[in-house]
């Protein structure tokens, strides 16, 4: 497959066609249609066939999707045919949360650290790691081949660690701190922000209420 510009858009949709194909490969589905997975989906066939040509098609005509090819393909472009180290770094109630979610290591997502600035905190055990200070965290990127950085701490703290982070060999940063990151353009930075998804929620009540009371 030629390199390509694949839109944020077509990639936003990936995990979601992944999950549901896994479900359906757990139900012992073997085939699909577009039309049947649109159906599932709620994204129109049309659509979904446009998706996957960005990456070859998979598919053929009259024939449909092999559902476990399939699976395994999308698993592939979203790099989960391999096994990815992450760091977390704030061990606060959220980054406690992310760490004790099991459905992560399913996909290849390994936690090997976790650091705090918290005296408090240190020696703490969550799930089976130990929180770490910060004085240690560039060491333990470096001698443990950390991919992807996790940021669950305040924003006053979350640009200085981001640069430590990259200066010591990070690929990845997801980003729940709520401070946009100024990173290298070779870093991979995927923001968080969990209230906005909450006002979109709240938009979206908003106007169904409105468009039903009209």
């Amino acid at each position: 497959m030629e390199n390509k510009e694949i839109s944020q858009a077509v990639i936003g949709r990936l995990p979601r066609y992944f999950r549901y194909l896994g479900e359906l490969k757990d139900e012992g589905i073997e085939r699909i249609s577009s039309q049947e997975l649109s159906d599932i989906m709620q994204v129109t066939a049309s659509q979904i066939r446009q998706d996957f040509n960005n990456f070859g098609g998979f598919g053929q005509q009259g024939y449909g999707y092999k559902v476990e090819y399939l699976y395994e393909e999308i698993g592939k472009i979203l790099g989960l045919d391999k096994t990815h180290n992450l760091i977390i770094i704030g061990a606060g109630n959220l980054g406690q949360a992310l760490a004790n979610y099991m459905n992560f290591e399913r996909r290849g997502f390994i936690f090997k650290g976790i650091f705090d600035n918290n005296p408090a905190l240190f020696g703490r055990k969550i799930k089976d790691m130990e929180v770490k200070p910060m004085g240690e965290m560039e060491a333990f990127v470096r001698e443990n081949e950390i991919d992807i950085a996790v940021l669950t701490i305040p924003k006053t703290s979350a640009v200085e660690v981001a640069e430590k982070l990259v200066q010591n060999g990070i690929k990845g940063i997801w980003n729940f701190a709520h401070v946009d990151l100024n990173v290298p353009k070779e870093i991979q930075v995927e923001n968080v922000h969990l209230s906005d998804s909450l006002m979109k929620l709240t938009y979206n009540i908003i106007r169904f209420e409105n468009e039903n009371n009209n």
